[in-house]
C-alpha cells in the first residue's frame, strides 16, 4: 500500500539551481524534510536536529542516499 506524501509550495522561495520563483515544494519523506523544485527537479534534504547533534555539533557531513 502506497502512502501519499503531503506536498506544500513555499511562497516566495527561489530555486538555487534554476532561479525560478515559487516553484519549491516542501514534503516529508521517511522522517526527513525535503525541498524540491518542480521546474528543474533540484532537491535538498534537511537533516533533523537529532542527526546533527549526535556528532556533538561537529558535523563534517551527513550521508543522504538519493
Amino acid at each position: 500500500m502506497e502512502t501519499r506524501r503531503r506536498k506544500r509550495f513555499i511562497a516566495g522561495a527561489v530555486c538555487p539551481e534554476c532561479q525560478s520563483a515559487d516553484t519549491m515544494m516542501l514534503y516529508m519523506e521517511h522522517g526527513v524534510e525535503k525541498v524540491e523544485c518542480v521546474q528543474c527537479g533540484h532537491r535538498k534534504s534537511q537533516a533533523d536536529e537529532n542527526t546533527e547533534s549526535a556528532a556533538g555539533g561537529e558535523v563534517i557531513g551527513i550521508f543522504r542516499p538519493e
